[in-house]
């Protein structure tokens, strides 16, 4: 039985807030854990494989509607979870109560609950760094992995200056909205109905303190807290000969070319039909969400189950 991090005051965004959202017709599911509740949707045939889509920072599980038909329609079961302080779930009230071990813990404690298994993972920006620790550290439950415009950092190489930059911005300043902070992030831009979907869990402040402190979290110096643990997900990885695909874009600024490093190190990517997503920024399932899943449908399709 995993052991949970424990938290002080929680808040919860009322159900109101995503009450003008009408296009992202899934039904929330929940699991308690820790005495969190994990918001989730949960599509599609209950005996297919699952695909499990990881969300980024500051987003939701909002962000994958335009791909969650497309897997759907090709008979996939589709997971998609909202992170602890993001989304419909739970959000600490405490700044000590967060920390990328203790995401970690909870987005592998909600995958063991569900009793996942035979997964396809597909994660991006704070999806990746939690998304791939889950899969190194329960490698028996991943049948392969799909990694956009994200990572695995271990605070050892040099930092791309947009991040600096978004770093900085997430820390000092005194404004920070959501929504057109993801919308800075998408090559096409975004509808003024998707901008405030992104806003909608975030009725106050004190709903975003998460989405303040992910950057600062990011292992970006050899002394943070996270580098043992992410490199030891990295020595798992340097012996995944399971399929391992990357899908990076050609216009984020922040991830651009760090899909080689994979290509090189793990064993599981050689020969696969690795793409560059033409015309996305770095939120790529909102500039080319129905491309980046059919890419994921024909991956899963060419590669045999383990």
């Amino acid at each position: 039985m995993r052991t949970l991090p424990q938290v002080g005051k929680v808040l919860r965004t009322p159900d109101a807030r995503f009450g003008q959202i009408t296009d992202f017709p899934y039904t929330p599911h929940y699991v308690e854990l820790g005495g969190l509740r994990i918001a989730y949707i949960d599509e599609g045939p209950r005996d297919a494989a699952p695909v499990l889509l990881m969300h980024g920072e500051p987003t939701w599980s909002y962000l994958y509607r335009k791909m969650i038909p497309v897997l759907l329609a090709a008979g996939h079961r589709v997971l998609a979870p909202d992170l602890v302080g993001f989304g419909r779930s739970d959000k600490p009230a405490g700044r000590d109560d967060y920390s990328y071990f203790n995401h970690v813990q909870w987005m592998s404690a909600w995958m063991e609950a569900l009793e996942l298994q035979h997964i396809t993972l597909f994660c991006q920006d704070w999806g990746s760094l939690i998304g791939l620790r889950m899969a190194a550290e329960s490698p028996q439950r991943f049948d392969r992995v799909v990694l956009a415009n994200g990572g695995l950092p271990t605070g050892t190489d040099e930092i791309p200056k947009a991040f600096k930059i978004w770093r900085a911005f997430s820390r000092y300043s005194p404004w920070f909205p959501i929504g057109r902070i993801v919308k800075s992030g998408c090559a096409l831009g975004l509808e003024p109905h998707a901008v405030a979907a992104y806003d909608a869990p975030f009725p106050s402040r004190s709903y975003r303190i998460a989405a303040r402190l992910f950057p600062s979290f990011v292992p970006i110096t050899p002394d943070n807290p996270e580098r043992a643990n992410n490199e030891a997900a990295w020595e798992v990885f340097k012996r995944w000969d399971k399929p391992f695909l990357t899908l990076f874009s050609n216009r984020d600024p922040v991830t651009r070319g760090g899909a080689k490093m994979f290509q090189k190190l793990v064993p599981g990517a050689a020969n696969q039909p690795h793409a560059i997503t033409r015309g996305a920024g770095h939120f790529l399932q909102e500039d080319k969400g129905e491309e980046v899943a059919q890419a994921i449908c024909a991956f899963i399709q060419g590669t045999p189950t383990p």
